[in-house]
């Protein structure tokens, strides 16, 4: 895993060290014994959501097409119809490790045995977030060396096992609890918390729930454990909790990365693109009567000249009022099923045709502004988690499976005010939605998960791993018959190929991976907690 691309912080780190003369042969010229960990942090913070280049091609190209949270555009052909794409199945892999895991795992390093014990436990919160997403996507992953490839003294470090991997993780959050417990430093450069350790707290203790939840088909007695204990030391109480970046007004480009990166990849494949929500999630919200369909998803005309995303033009209720909410099928690109045009009245301009484009609906322009936020953890999704649990795993957290449920229900509708120029949804409707929707005996562990998938919309990796944790919600095949989907790839793939750097450059790390999975690197084999 020899890497010669760097980010602009290690290059920043490079030219620092390039300056100084080499006279202490104890000190490693490669590095700047100055660097402020705590920027290293929020470098890896920052990126998470905001690097174009994971946004796209791992969550608008490959994940929000799996799940069919999104379709219909030429590149989601990849996920929506299970196209094997080998730049796209690598690109998270070959962005994070020179990136991410470089800066996160030097920070974590460089703030241990020090005063700062609260940049320390955040340093480790934080990288197991950047190898969550790479494990959960790939399976086996240089984790325990992950550094080493940026060395010359070792050029292939080995794949650990996801197990061992996830094993790790909870004593990493044990580390970080116990620093938490102590620290008195000041955080300066939080990206998600601006230092608020109280809320760190909650954050860590959440996100222990999601990974045991993901292990407990494997081990129910430690996933029992681990939810036990961090019920105890405290999840999220509110939506007040939510673990979020809060990103710049940017438009990012590959290069930057405080903008949303979402919101940045929809964009740049052209106006109008052709992304469009699912009719998977958008008959899902129907039936519930769930009253974040028309929050999450509008109409627009945009055929005036000079238009761009902003200054859309919203026509959602005259479309209703004609033919309804509709977006893509599971099978589709946005040019099949096509819609007769049909005609509304725009104000100040007048009567317009909305097309068989137009007709599909669109993310709603609040949710892929700029400066919209992406969450990380949300309360709402503790609570799902904790419904979950409660049922799954016959543990007592606090209130009953319904209670959490209904928490949840709430509270994923009241996060999405916090998207600038969102409408808020009444508490009125909030009740009536949680009303229409109990949980029905034998189905409860469905409903539940099925919510997890709606809270997920826009965050594709995590959306994609509870289906395959979960098994819910039970989506239809995105397989076509003409020649866009693999052959040997009828239902939704497992997980992501390695990238073909990694056979040649860590040829034996990649051997050994390959013969724990029987002997061929193929997304339909699934990975250690996959067990449904």
């Amino acid at each position: 895993m020899k890497y010669f691309k760097i980010g602009l912080l290690p290059l920043i780190i490079f030219l620092l060290a390039s300056c100084n003369k080499f006279g202490d042969m104890n000190t490693d010229p490669t590095k700047s014994s100055k660097l402020d960990p705590s920027i290293e942090v929020a470098y890896a913070q920052q990126r998470f959501s905001g690097s174009v280049n994971v946004r796209e091609r791992v969550g608008l190209i490959l994940t929000e097409p799996l799940v069919q949270h999104l379709g219909g555009g030429w590149a989601n052909q990849y996920g929506q119809f299970y196209q094997r794409n080998q730049a796209y199945m690598s690109a998270l892999w070959e962005d994070n490790y020179p990136n991410d895991v470089k800066n996160i795992v030097d920070a974590e390093l460089r703030s241990r045995n020090t005063e700062n014990k609260n940049l320390n436990a955040i340093a480790r919160v934080v990288k197991i977030l950047v190898f969550e997403r790479l494990t959960d996507l790939y399976g086996d992953i240089p984790y325990f060396h992950a550094s080493a490839g940026f060395t010359e003294t070792e050029l292939s470090p080995s794949f650990d096992k996801q197990e061992d991997i996830y094993k790790d993780f909870f004593m990493q959050l044990d580390t970080a609890m116990m620093l938490f417990a102590t620290g008195k430093d000041n955080l300066t450069n939080d990206v998600f918390y601006k230092g608020d350790i109280s809320k760190w707290k909650k954050f860590t203790s959440s996100l222990r729930v999601r990974l045991a939840l993901k292990a407990a088909s494997r081990d129910a007695i430690m996933a029992k454990a681990q939810i036990t204990r961090a019920f105890a030391d405290g999840v999220m109480e509110s939506n007040d909790d939510i673990c979020m970046t809060r990103h710049d007004d940017n438009l990012n480009n590959y290069a930057t990365y405080t903008g949303n990166g979402m919101s940045s990849a929809l964009r740049q494949g052209g106006f109008p693109s052709g992304y469009r929500v699912s009719n998977t999630l958008i008959t899902q919200l129907r039936t519930t009567n769930d009253p974040r369909l028309l929050v999450m998803a509008r109409n627009y005309w945009d055929d005036q000249p000079g238009s761009n995303w902003d200054t859309r033009i919203d026509v959602t209720d005259q479309v209703r009022a004609q033919v309804g909410s509709f977006g893509v099928n599971a099978t589709d690109f946005i040019w099949d099923d096509w819609k007769n045009t049909i005609t509304v009245q725009v104000p100040g301009v007048g009567p317009v045709g909305i097309g068989n484009n137009l007709l599909k609906l669109q993310v709603a322009k609040p949710l892929m502004a700029n400066s919209a936020p992406f969450f990380h953890l949300t309360y709402a999704e503790t609570q799902f988690m904790l419904a979950d649990a409660t049922l799954r795993l016959n543990l007592s957290l606090g209130g009953t499976a319904t209670a959490h449920y209904q928490a949840g229900l709430a509270a994923a509708v009241k996060q999405l005010a916090y998207y600038p120029g969102s409408t808020p949804v009444s508490d009125a409707a909030i009740t009536q939605f949680i009303a229409d929707n109990p949980l029905q005996s034998g189905k409860e562990l469905e409903q539940i998960n099925t919510q997890l998938w709606v809270n997920y919309f826009l965050n594709g990796p995590q959306a994609y791993a509870n289906v395959r944790r979960s098994g819910f919600p039970v989506l239809t095949s995105g397989y076509r018959v003409d020649g866009y989907s693999d052959p040997d790839t009828q239902k939704m793939p497992r997980r992501l190929e390695y990238p073909l750097s990694e056979k040649t450059l860590n040829r034996q790390g990649y051997n050994e991976a390959i013969e724990r999975m029987g002997g061929t690197d193929n997304w339909n084999k699934k990975m250690w907690w996959d067990n449904n």
